[in-house]
């Protein structure tokens, strides 16, 4: 039985995985978590209870954390673990960074049961499985006359922090969340506004909905 842990922050879309992953052979739901902190705290708990999660299907666009430090921070748990990315748009600026910290796979919403159980099942077979959209969006930015996205520039702690604030989230709340100070994430916040030629986070908005970053409804 393959055991699966599934991370995302809209319950409806976790309850609709659950019940179409529980009606395929050989699979299973065993843990699920609404946010990369409360996915870190569950699969440290099963650990210690020795119960095994083979898969985790992690949404990478979340409040808090987010996908990306999540999947950085499980690994950390138990290398073991088969994380596959799941995003909203086959133009994330996450799949190289993302297979880079140690994910096995990238999928977006638009899959299908039977694309993201065939990823399942090739990831536990010891190979990486990308979408073909997502596939192909990351060939093309090997193209020299391919438009970078301007967040390709950011590091990674000031992609997270840029999130956060797209969330909506305080200076001090990404502070305790990152345990980080205050002074430090302002730090950040000047850095990708500097990156980005912005002023504030208006305009860091306007330019993410520029970039399909978010959309019209501020989600991400």
């Amino acid at each position: 039985m393959i055991k699966v842990m599934l991370v995302d922050d809209h319950d409806l879309v976790r309850t609709g995985l659950k019940r179409l992953i529980n009606d395929v052979d050989g699979f299973q739901v065993v843990a699920e978590a609404a946010s990369g902190e409360e996915a870190i705290h569950e699969a440290k708990e099963r650990v210690i209870k020795n119960k095994s999660i083979d898969i985790i299907l992690m949404d990478i666009n979340m409040p808090g954390i987010g996908g990306l430090e999540a999947t950085k921070k499980l690994l950390q748990i138990n290398p073991e673990f088969r994380i596959i990315g799941v995003t909203m748009h086959d133009d994330d600026i996450f799949p190289q960074r993302l297979l880079k910290a140690g994910a096995v796979g990238y999928l977006t919403k638009g899959s299908d049961i039977n694309e993201m159980i065939h990823a399942m099942r090739e990831v536990m077979g010891g190979r990486r499985y990308i979408c073909p959209d997502i596939a192909q969006q990351m060939a093309l930015t090997q193209m020299p006359e391919f438009e970078v996205s301007p967040f390709e520039s950011l590091s990674e702690r000031e992609l997270q922090v840029m999130i956060m604030l797209m969330d909506g989230q305080k200076i001090s709340a990404i502070s305790d969340k990152l345990s980080l100070s205050p002074k430090t994430i302002s730090t950040y916040r000047h850095r990708l506004y500097t990156k980005l030629g912005v002023h504030n986070d208006m305009e860091l908005a306007r330019i993410a909905l520029q970039h399909g970053f978010i959309d019209k409804h501020g989600t991400h």
